[in-house]
């Protein structure tokens, strides 16, 4: 299965930082709580870490799925400290539902930073494939009230990110489906009515507000996408979209083409993506 293929590669990007021993992780903490569940996040650094720069990383799973469980730590070793977040699924909560989660854990990352050892200032954003989608629209989403939610006890506290990185994620559910193979619409289809409640065409509105691409505007922030050339379950369209808006906004945006590559392959835990990735970052300020 796709879902299951996807976590065995990202797990692998961790491989070899969580055999070090100078990985320390704080696990299971409470960020916030809603429909009587608590909602939790690990962090993990290197023990001589200070004061890194945070990334969030946003699991996939068709928003069904998933757990915070062995996220991919490549980033560690380029000075990177990394928050791995759990949200309510979409079986749980649908549309915004996983979207507020999301930036309370952000507020409650940027609110504890001290505490746990991190900036404050800027913060990282990275997921893949469902993952990926949510990344983004978070991302395109700085301080809008609408997707804000009220989740937490840092309300106050801004829920911004100042970056965003996008493994093959969808950014555009008006455009999806007509780009899908069969396979992805086997996937997709039944995925997308639990995540809005109904059919996408029936609810276009709440898909356009739940795409990434019409969220775009003059102060997103910089984005690195990374797309499997041979993805048959998440077209490779939808980054392009995605791409595309940002250029047409003269937004920093770059992406990466993995040649051979499906919606899982080793090719996304290679150092050779990580370097490119840290690149980018310390390009745009981190």
């Amino acid at each position: 299965m796709r879902i299951i293929s996807l976590f065995v590669v990202l797990s692998f990007l961790s491989f070899s930082m969580q055999a070090q021993k100078d990985t320390i992780g704080v696990k299971d903490i409470v960020y916030a709580e809603a429909d009587g569940k608590k909602l939790q996040l690990d962090i993990y650094k290197l023990k001589e870490q200070k004061e890194p720069y945070l990334i969030v990383w946003i699991h996939g799973g068709a928003w069904h799925s998933g757990s915070k469980e062995k996220p991919p730590l490549g980033m560690l070793e380029h000075g990177y400290a990394l928050a791995s977040v759990d949200f309510r699924a979409s079986t749980e909560k649908a549309f915004p539902g996983p979207i507020h989660d999301i930036k309370a854990s952000i507020r409650f990352l940027r609110a504890n930073a001290a505490k746990y050892g991190y900036k404050a200032d800027k913060i990282i954003i990275w997921g893949a494939s469902s993952g990926g989608h949510l990344a983004a629209l978070v991302a395109t989403t700085n301080n809008n009230p609408t997707l804000e939610g009220t989740l937490g006890s840092y309300t106050s506290t801004s829920s911004s990110v100042q970056a965003c990185i996008d493994f093959f994620g969808p950014t555009n559910f008006l455009t999806i489906l007509t780009q899908s193979t069969p396979h992805g619409l086997n996937v997709r289809l039944p995925a997308l009515a639990i995540l809005l409640g109904k059919p996408v065409e029936q609810v276009p509105e709440l898909a356009k507000l739940a795409s990434p691409v019409y969220q775009v505007n003059a102060g997103a922030p910089p984005l690195f996408i990374v797309h499997g050339e041979q993805d048959i379950q998440v077209p490779i369209n939808q980054s392009i979209e995605l791409m595309s808006v940002y250029k047409s906004k003269n937004l920093p945006v770059q992406i990466e083409f993995i040649p051979n590559a499906g919606h899982s392959s080793q090719a996304y835990a290679k150092k050779e993506l990580m370097n490119k990735m840290a690149a980018f970052l310390k390009g745009v300020g981190f």
